[in-house]
């Protein structure tokens, strides 16, 4: 089984307070602010982020497709079945992964948790490789198939080049930039580095690589880091991104890097929609 964890996210709320001043139609508008944002139609097939996404990750030889949501996720099963698991959708199997609200807790505990529940629910993934991803950027197949080949590591991580992102410059620079050592292994991920700190981790060649939250992880290898990642103290939430800088801090070269130099699209706010017109 050639599995991939999608994070399907929340309430898409940067994408809804961003409706009301964008250019979008009525139409557009009245669609992006009753669903979730992976389940927009997009394109001149009108079909959803999740299904381009997933139909990617099948081209690129993915089987199983482990869907993160909420418990409010009635919506994804009108798409993709009403089964918890073996649904059939984009040519996938489409497994769904629930991320309960802890008690005490007023919202969902972040990206960390979000994958350490779905390992919980399906503890199988313990002992294989898998892919994660976010749902609302359309990854390619190269970028997916790039995790599913032979690696010298236990975990990785696609690294895109910042001159191939096509976004604006105010939106690049809020991109975590990758620290990665000589021989192509993460050493640290930079969440909102200023200006002045992103030139030191320019490489050889004077390029910036930044994560778009595509990784590919050795199950029992990445457990204890999501079950002990803390919670940060500002934004309530356990972060991939930080438990992934534990795993690197205790044991080196465990994560490989991958670089690509290309443009996805990503579905962050209301005008994004447009981006996609040419699917």
């Amino acid at each position: 089984m050639n599995a991939l964890l999608i994070m399907a996210g929340g309430a898409s709320s940067r994408m809804k307070r961003s409706i009301h001043n964008s250019t979008l139609t009525k139409e557009q508008k009245e669609k992006a602010l009753h669903v979730h944002k992976s389940l927009i139609p997009l394109g001149k097939e009108q079909k959803p982020l999740l299904y381009h996404l997933i139909s990617n990750a099948v081209a690129a030889g993915y089987t199983d497709v482990f869907l993160i949501t909420s418990p409010q996720n009635q919506a994804f099963k009108d798409y993709v079945g009403t089964g918890q698991t073996e649904n059939v959708y984009a040519g996938a199997k489409i497994h769904f992964a629930i991320q309960q609200l802890k008690e005490g807790h007023e919202k969902p505990l972040g990206t960390a948790d979000a994958v350490l529940q779905a390992l919980d629910q399906y503890p199988e993934l313990l002992e294989q490789t898998f892919a994660v991803c976010n749902g609302d950027n359309l990854y390619s197949k190269e970028a997916f198939k790039i995790l599913l080949d032979q690696r010298k590591a236990p975990h990785a991580l696609i690294s895109y080049a910042r001159s191939g992102l096509q976004f604006s410059n105010e939106r690049i620079q809020k991109f975590a930039v990758l620290d990665i050592d000589d021989e192509g292994f993460l050493n640290d991920i930079i969440e909102k580095p200023d200006s002045s700190t992103v030139e030191q981790y320019k490489d050889n060649t004077g390029e910036i690589f930044v994560s778009m939250n595509i990784f590919s992880f050795l199950g029992n290898a990445l457990y204890p880091f999501l079950e002990s990642c803390p919670i940060h103290p500002e934004r309530k939430e356990k972060e991939l991104p930080e438990a992934l800088r534990r795993l690197t801090a205790k044991i080196p070269k465990q994560i490989q890097c991958f670089g690509r130099k290309e443009h996805l699209l990503d579905l962050t706010a209301a005008e994004d929609i447009q981006s996609f017109n040419t699917l």
